[in-house]
């Protein structure tokens, strides 16, 4: 697995704006939006393209256009969901599936709850939207489900991650013989007794959407 911390003043001007505990949620929704569409950016250089020829108002100009089958966009619900936008708005062409995972919190396992995906992913690149890789239990066993599936290349968008994250995911991906990647706004220090990020931005589902009671 590679792991690309994304360097760039923009990127570090966001993600700090997502830390303050005063943002709230409306602006909080947006800036994940911006960040996302500046990680994808980076995330999507490998994705697979075609050639094509258009033709201009001078003459035709041979072109790319992305290859068949299309890219699967991923994300992890709920807090996936609100990087949904971010992604789709540099990849509007992109099919989108969802994956339901839950969290343990005693025990830190994550459980599939629901999904939303095509039964055959032969030949797709699958790119999985996930706020936060903290313990890395959820995200692996999402990459686990998806390749299961037969996805062949993935890549997980994360705003934040942990060491002990990235560490759990190379532990349980060693054996997968596809690429995956992991792109990234910042490597926090680590996770606290709870399995929470420190310095971290708290619960990404609760600020991006409220405390659901």
């Amino acid at each position: 697995m590679q792991t690309h911390v994304i360097d760039h003043p923009l990127v570090a001007q966001k993600i700090t704006a997502l830390r303050d505990e005063q943002t709230e949620s409306p602006t909080f929704r947006r800036l994940v939006e911006e960040l996302v569409t500046l990680l994808a950016y980076e995330a999507t250089r490998e994705v697979r393209t075609q050639p094509v020829v258009v033709t201009t108002p001078v003459a035709d100009a041979e072109g790319v256009k992305l290859a068949s089958p299309k890219p699967l966009v991923v994300p992890i619900l709920r807090a996936g969901l609100g990087m949904l936008e971010g992604m789709v708005r540099l990849m509007p062409t992109a099919e989108v599936g969802f994956l339901g995972m839950i969290r343990d919190e005693s025990t830190l396992l994550a459980s599939t709850y629901a999904e939303r995906l095509p039964d055959d992913l032969s030949g797709r690149q699958c790119y999985v939207l996930d706020p936060m890789l903290a313990t890395g239990g959820t995200l692996a066993a999402a990459i686990s489900f998806l390749v299961a599936r037969g996805a062949d290349h993935i890549t997980a968008i994360c705003l934040l991650a942990a060491p002990e994250g990235c560490a759990r995911l190379d532990r349980e991906l060693a054996e997968l013989d596809i690429p995956v990647s992991v792109f990234t706004a910042a490597m926090d220090e680590r996770l606290d007794e709870k399995g929470y990020i420190v310095p971290g931005l708290g619960d990404a589902g609760d600020r991006l959407y409220g405390v659901v009671g």
